[in-house]
């Protein structure tokens, strides 16, 4: 299982790693947008820091997933962003969503699973 597990976040890893980089070097071709998938790039493009912040995010907690020293915090950083992919399915492009419903049982999964690293963190 532990195995699994550890095969399971470095695939996760370099998801995020993957999409990061994309938002540098748009290797990836953008699907149809709907109207309502261009207004929402708009609004979130409009921001010129937004994209990169994301990005940056995305790769730092992506990297830091898959080592296991450091998969509490990389989910913790991960999670906010995770959270906001899954809004946005929820939402506005539910054609993806099944996959972030994944992302986001693997994002909790790691946070379950170093629960204990987080424990200082929440006590009184």
């Amino acid at each position: 299982m532990k195995i699994v597990k550890l095969i399971l976040y470095i695939l996760f890893g370099l998801m995020f790693v993957n999409a990061g980089l994309n938002k540098f070097f748009n290797y990836m071709p953008m699907p149809e947008l709907t109207a309502d998938q261009i207004k929402f790039f708009t609004a979130f493009t409009s921001i010129s820091w937004m994209i990169p912040l994301v990005a940056v995010i995305e790769i730092i907690g992506g990297v830091l997933i898959m080592i296991p020293r450091t998969r509490a915090l990389g989910a913790i950083v991960i999670l906010p962003v995770m959270v906001g992919i899954l809004v946005h399915h929820a939402t506005v492009d539910t054609s993806g969503l099944v996959i972030s419903l994944v992302l986001m049982a693997i994002n909790i999964l790691a946070i379950v699973d170093n629960w204990r690293k987080y424990e200082g963190l929440i006590e009184r």
